[in-house]
């Protein structure tokens, strides 16, 4: 009898050995009875009918990614590599979407190559559109034309595509160095256009200087000559002053002006020698020359008008 209940036992715990499964935090198990779908298990400790209910799938509904490298050919026969990223997932939790994703595919394998073979179709039908200078400047939209055709794709089969992201793309050798030779010589011929413009600009920048300059030298000598021209005045103005109330005093004072009229004379003379910027100088110095001249300053000086204005010049040297 002892020996009867000891067997009953080690049946008793065996079956409940056998009739307790666990599921891990984020799986799905999904169970069959006699190859049939029957439910699903969530996370957690779960009681399945010993001998008859068994979980035929582990479902992971975490996000899975995938590394794929395939090549593609555009309009104009180039040869185009691709390396891409896919990130996926299940579509949701729901019974329906886990009950897809564990019978749509044999194995997780069918599941890969069909997804590879969605991209690689996607990818290849756009680029067979395209010119090969066109392909680098599309990287965003073969990525959207991916997934706008590959997500209503994977739905269907219980997945969802979260991202794409294309990695490299890349030529063949003899292509990606004429790319290079092209990139080199926009780089030259970009350069040579900015050398040229600054260059330029550099000597526009230096006419417009030389300009400036120029014309600031010649308000400064037209200034100077002004100036020079004034001094000019003022100095005749004071001589012919001078000599008239000389004259007029002499006169009044009834000496005779002849001598002090020579040394005035003599002193204008030697001044203007000094001064002069000629070789060549012709001066009437004879006695009736220089009376003429006196008197000719106090005839000046009687006009009075240096009150005025500028007294007008004394009478040139006669030549002989």
């Amino acid at each position: 009898m002892a020996f009867v209940v000891i067997i009953v036992a080690v049946f008793l715990l065996l079956v409940l050995f056998v009739s307790l499964r666990t599921v891990n935090q984020g799986t799905i198990g999904v169970t069959t009875v006699f190859g049939k779908y029957r439910r699903i298990l969530r996370p957690g400790l779960h009681v399945l009918i010993p001998f008859v209910e068994k979980i035929n799938r582990r479902i992971s509904v975490q996000n899975r990614s995938l590394e794929l490298q395939f090549q593609a050919i555009t309009q104009d026969q180039a040869n185009v590599y691709f390396s891409a990223m896919l990130l996926y997932s299940v579509f949701n939790e729901a019974e329906d979407t886990i009950k897809n994703v564990a019978f749509k595919f044999v194995s997780e394998k069918d599941l890969l190559t069909a997804l590879v073979r969605s991209v690689e179709g996607s990818t290849r039908g756009l680029v067979a559109t395209k010119r090969q200078a066109e392909i680098l400047g599309l990287r965003r939209e073969i990525v959207e034309e991916v997934k706008e055709q590959l997500d209503a794709t994977l739905e269907t089969w219980g997945y969802h595509l979260i991202d794409v992201q294309l990695n490299d793309i890349t030529f063949d050798a003899v292509i990606t160095d004429s790319m290079a030779q092209v990139v080199a010589s926009n780089n030259l011929k970009a350069a040579a256009t900015n050398e040229g413009d600054a260059l330029l600009i550099r000597r526009t920048k230096e006419a417009e200087a030389e300009g400036t300059a120029i014309r600031i030298a010649a308000e400064a000598e037209r200034m100077a000559s002004q100036l020079r021209g004034q001094g000019v005045a003022l100095f005749r103005q004071e001589v012919a002053t001078g000599l008239a109330g000389a004259a007029r005093q002499l006169e009044n004072e009834n000496v005779d002006p002849t001598l002090i009229l020579f040394s005035m004379w003599t002193e204008a003379v030697r001044h203007m020698a000094e001064n002069g910027r000629g070789n060549v100088m012709f001066l009437d110095a004879s006695a009736s020359g220089m009376q003429e001249t006196f008197q000719q300053l106090i005839a000046m000086q009687q006009l009075d008008v240096v009150r005025d204005g500028p007294p007008p010049p004394p009478p040139p040297l006669r030549a002989f």
